[in-house]
């Protein structure tokens, strides 16, 4: 397997569906990504905020892995990075299969820590019709989310396209990133 490395890195300052790419982007600590519209030490998504707007945000960065767009663009769809909300488009890291707690290292220094999946939303229908139903997979007879990542930055710094990443798995007991 090939060395896991950054494909991508977008953001996007207004609350939109797409973020546009960028030629790097500044994780904050215990912020997420400089300027981008979820950047807050309080939730930022809009949905979660009407729930509960005092809540920490668990989801200052949004990671997907390139695969999916190879996939669907395989299949017909057009994605481009940045696309489907995400921050960092990942190559050659099993995402969805890491843990809760996961560290993965982002360049030189930014450190992002895995919290939970991406609960795809019908705002990815309104975006192409039909690709929502492609962001699930069925594993062990259950339906399972794949449209990425998120987490928290626990160290900030630069991030760029073809940056390593480097994973660092929790200590076991291990247990599965959920929405």
């Amino acid at each position: 397997m090939a060395e896991p490395r950054i494909i991508a890195v977008s953001s996007s300052p207004n609350h939109g569906f797409s973020k546009q790419p960028q030629p790097a982007i500044h994780l904050l600590a215990g912020l997420g990504v400089e300027g981008d519209s979820h950047c807050g030490k309080t939730v930022q998504h809009l949905y979660l905020m009407r729930k509960d707007a005092s809540a920490p945000n668990r989801m200052q960065v949004h990671l997907l892995p390139a695969e999916l767009l190879d996939e669907v663009n395989a299949d017909g769809f057009q994605v481009d990075p940045g696309g489907l909300g995400e921050n960092i488009l990942t190559r050659d890291v099993d995402l969805l299969h890491l843990p809760a707690g996961t560290l993965l290292r982002l360049g030189e220094e930014a450190i992002v820590e895995l919290t939970c999946l991406r609960q795809p939303c019908a705002q990815i229908d309104r975006y192409q019709p039909g690709l929502q139903q492609r962001m699930f997979s069925h594993e062990d007879g259950k339906r399972r989310p794949r449209v990425g990542v998120m987490g928290i930055v626990t160290q900030g710094g630069i991030v760029r396209a073809q940056d390593r990443i480097r994973v660092d798995l929790p200590p076991e007991p291990h247990r599965a990133l959920t929405t």
